[in-house]
């Protein structure tokens, strides 16, 4: 029996997809749990247009990620803390406040989450922050930390 998977099914598919199913288990559990419909040339054929309407914007956000990428490498910002002498800081500078930095001088909104720091940034100095706009795109954002 052919059903057109409505959501994802771990270890059968994913949603939009068409699979063939034993058909107990297809009208029984899929169908009736809602997570597939009767694969019908019609479910088909609207599975297939969600496919490429998915597609198409996959590419579009896949488009603008990059264009984020490359304003991130050309932007830098300037975060203030209290250091020692010795130029280490006495707290640190963790993702959250480069987000909230960048969104307050450049006015660009990045999920802290995205922001890929290894360990906090605890001296005074330079910093390349990568910053992940999609999945295989990434930017570098300039940081520049200095004395308060």
């Amino acid at each position: 029996m052919k059903v057109v998977l409505l959501e994802d099914v771990q270890g059968l598919g994913i949603a939009g997809e068409v699979v063939n199913v034993k058909p107990g288990y297809g009208r029984n559990y899929l169908i009736k749990e809602n997570k597939a419909v009767e694969g019908t040339p019609a479910n088909i054929k609207k599975a297939e247009q969600i496919k490429i309407e998915k597609a198409k914007q996959q590419a579009e956000n896949k488009k603008s990620a990059e264009v984020l990428a490359g304003i991130l490498d050309e932007t830098t910002i300037t975060i203030k803390e209290r250091a020692g002498e010795d130029g280490k800081l006495f707290g640190s500078v963790t993702s959250k406040d480069i987000a909230a930095a960048l969104e307050a001088q450049k006015d660009i909104h990045v999920d802290k989450r995205k922001i890929l720091l290894s360990s906090p940034i605890r001296n005074i100095g330079r910093a390349e922050v990568r910053i992940k706009t999609f999945p295989g795109v990434e930017g570098t954002l300039t940081v520049v930390i200095e004395k308060a």
